[in-house]
């Protein structure tokens, strides 16, 4: 039996699923709710053997765990637009208050609070937040129009790894992170740092807490295009085992890494 990593796995944004009296309320096609899903997360950063492996269980477009659950903006906690700068609701469907608070209380907090029992356990080294990406950037993406790497590392920082002083502290030491960007290029992937993503909500808000523990934590975006048919968001299964391998391959290397780091 493979030896556990020493981390936790989140994927927050890999599932498609939305509760049925959500659904009826929403304007999107099944189609373009495909789209607002980090497809593959799940077949690949989810069959990781770590320490905790979360996969969200349902669709951002109801409840996104990736924000704080009082961000109340057009792409908060439960958002007005999907990253095609779409309206998601119908125009009677729009959530009130009531709706928010029971979602963040029914969807929201069970997740966190289920992560950051993962994160307590003294033999988690850290943390990886999971998330995929068009091959190229979306209207309302950062990168509108630009070609992206396999993947992107992200630890509130800058495109070096390094603490940006009005962002605060990063998730992870500059040095580690790029060791960690080495190992995946090692095995072939192409990798940018903090760009077009320096990290969401859940890198931020756990990492801060990990980092002063001499921990980490990190966000990954891994390319679509790397497993995806051409043109698609269907998965190709042959391309999907072959990155699920190398992604295995590459995150054992990290472990080890990281004990070394410890």
């Amino acid at each position: 039996m493979q030896k556990k990593l020493p981390f936790v796995i989140s994927a927050p944004h890999c599932s498609s699923r939305v509760p049925p009296d959500i659904r009826r309320s929403l304007a999107l096609t099944d189609q373009e709710i495909e789209e607002s899903t980090d497809i593959g997360t799940k077949e690949i950063f989810g069959a990781l053997p770590a320490l905790g492996v979360f996969c969200a269980s349902w669709s951002r477009l109801a409840i996104d765990l990736n924000r704080g659950p009082e961000q109340r903006d057009r792409k908060g906690v439960v958002a007005h637009v999907d990253y095609s700068g779409r309206t998601i609701y119908r125009e009677d469907g729009l959530p009130g208050t009531d709706e928010v608070e029971r979602r963040i209380r029914d969807y929201y907090f069970p997740y966190h609070q289920q992560l950051r029992s993962a994160l307590d356990l003294p033999e988690a080294a850290g943390l990886f937040d999971c998330h995929s990406l068009f091959g190229t950037g979306p209207p309302e993406a950062p990168d509108p129009g630009e070609t992206r790497r396999d993947i992107t590392l992200s630890n509130n920082g800058d495109e070096e790894g390094f603490a940006v002083p009005e962002l605060g502290s990063a998730t992870c030491p500059a040095g580690l992170l790029n060791a960690i960007k080495g190992t995946f290029e090692d095995s072939g992937f192409s990798v940018s740092l903090n760009r077009p993503y320096k990290g969401g909500y859940i890198t931020t808000h756990y990492g801060r807490t990990l980092f002063e523990k001499g921990k980490m934590a990190l966000q990954i975006e891994i390319n679509q295009d790397l497993y995806c048919a051409p043109g698609t968001l269907e998965l190709a299964p042959d391309k999907v085992k072959e990155v699920r391998e190398r992604i295995n391959h590459v995150f054992t290397k990290i472990g080890m890494m990281t004990a070394k780091h410890g």
